[in-house]
This record gives structure tokens, sequence and C-alpha cells, in this order.
């Protein structure tokens, strides 16, 4: 009985997983690409929420832009809502499982952030100035 024969990918093979795993990346950071999304998860990180302290706490954020934020990321799994039976009703918002996975990846950006935003900064300084030389020489 012959024994099997580790086959290398081939390289479309390697690009199709690169490709896919290029895609599962994207749309996980698609997840937090809306502009208050990274803020609510913090917010919610800190524990549950009625909706009008979301609102305080994330001002200038407007209603609408809240209401559309929270369902975006309850859609996604990464936020849980809670209407309570009451009068007026009552309704909290919470990490899902899900949502709260997102803390150590977001604490790691967070860290490169602080180590190295100023670097990027600098970074784009730099290229604007060289842009505006360039303007100028034209």
């Amino acid at each position: 009985m012959s024994s099997p024969v580790a086959v290398e990918p081939t390289h479309a093979r390697r690009v199709a997983e690169r490709t896919r795993a290029a895609r599962l990346i994207r749309d996980s950071i698609g997840l937090l690409s809306s502009k208050w999304s990274v803020d609510v998860l913090l917010a919610l990180g800190d524990g549950t929420r009625r909706y009008h302290e979301l609102l305080e706490e994330l001002t200038p954020i407007s209603e609408k832009v809240l209401t559309q934020t929270l369902r975006a990321m309850e859609r996604d799994g990464l936020v849980m809502r809670r209407v309570h039976a009451e009068v007026p009703p009552r309704v909290e918002y919470a990490l899902s499982p899900l949502g709260a996975t997102m803390a150590p990846p977001l604490k790691a950006l967070g860290s490169w952030t602080l180590t190295h935003g100023k670097r990027v900064e600098e970074a784009r300084d730099r290229f604007d100035a060289r842009l505006q030389s360039r303007a100028r020489a034209a």
C-alpha cells in the first residue's frame, strides 16, 4: 500500500486562499468601519446601557445615527437589544458574547496606535508637504 504524497498547493490555490483570507479580514474590519461602532463597543464594554445613556455618552452622535449604528451592530451579532415590557418601554443594549470578543483586538489596535500614531501623523505631514511643494513648483 502506498502512502499519500503531500502535494504543495498550486499557485492558483495559494492565491485563492490569500484572496479569501483578505476578504474575511475586510469583512471583519467592515464591522467596525462606521464612524461610531468602535465608540459603541467601548461604551458597552463598560456594561449595559439604555439608549439615552449611550446618546449622552456618545455626544455629538445624533439619534438617527445611533439607531442605525445599533441596528447594524445587532444585525452583525455584536450587540444585544433587550426591550422591557414597561410603560414607557425601557430598552437596553449590551455586548453580545461575540461582541465581547472584539475587546482584545480593539485593545491591541489601541496599543499600536499609541505606540505608532505619531509616526503615522509625521509620515502624512511629510507626504502632504511634498505634494504642496510639487504643486507650487508646477
